[in-house]
């Protein structure tokens, strides 16, 4: 076995409108029978995860709010990857009038068209922040800080190697999460410039496309299908509200 590990987005990848249908809880129970480990790797906070998402404890490791914060649901333990968001930060948003607002552990996020406002405080403030665009969602993190990051800190946490690791997704913060890993799909309703660089675009959307992909991963371990180029190593920065987190 090569693949030893599935890492999947959750919002537009197993979920439609935020669910996940019971075939696609299916599928990916046959992803730990096989002997992988699953991961989920999305920009919800795990409060809005929980809400929505009652088979958390499915996976072997959650990588949430864009790469910010590691979860192992079996043993109820969460570490922050960076900072808390910077008050004035919050402050200067508030004022602003920007809304959504969610603050999360490490992530604040709001939606289009608030990406000009954000983007001006994190210049007037001087802060060392980036804007991550998910499709209509607006996530702000610490630079450096997405989803391959936080996979990368994960992976290493549980030995396991990038390239022996399969992902999909479907959105603008899913390029970073299969440019790490040493196959990358996209399901067939993700965004045309993720589908122009995965491995294997799936021919069923959301959960299908997801389940699909696991029949290829179970039954011939991707053998066969197009490889992937040579992992990218992502910088890690390490340190340490209103509920609206993006879809991821």
């Amino acid at each position: 076995m090569h693949y030893v590990a599935l890492a999947t987005d959750y919002d537009g990848t197993i979920a439609t409108h935020g669910k996940v249908e019971d075939a696609t809880i299916d599928a990916l129970r046959r992803v730990r029978v096989s002997g992988r480990k699953l991961i989920l790797v999305t920009g919800r906070e795990l409060e809005s995860l929980a809400d929505t998402f009652a088979h958390v404890d499915l996976f072997d490791l959650v990588v949430a709010e864009n790469g910010g914060l590691l979860y192992y649901p079996v043993e109820h333990r969460e570490r922050s990857l960076c900072d808390p968001p910077p008050p004035e930060l919050v402050d200067a948003l508030r004022k602003a009038n920007v809304h959504p607002l969610s603050v999360g552990r490490v992530i604040v996020a709001t939606f289009e068209p608030h990406q000009t406002t954000v983007l001006e405080a994190i210049h007037d403030l001087g802060l060392e922040y980036h804007v991550i665009f998910n499709k209509g969602a607006v996530m702000v993190l610490p630079s450096g800080v997405n989803k391959a990051s936080g996979l990368k800190e994960g992976l290493d946490e549980l030995a396991i190697a990038y390239d022996s690791v399969a992902a999909v997704g479907d959105a603008e913060n899913d390029h970073a999460l299969l440019q790490l890993v040493g196959f990358g799909a996209a399901v067939a309703n993700a965004l045309p410039a993720l589908r122009e660089r995965a491995d294997y675009v799936c021919r069923a959307s959301h959960g299908a496309g997801v389940a699909e992909l696991i029949d290829h991963l179970i039954e011939r371990d991707l053998r066969g299908m197009k490889p992937h180029r040579a992992p990218v190593l992502v910088p890690v920065q390490l340190g340490h509200g209103e509920d609206v987190t993006p879809a991821a």
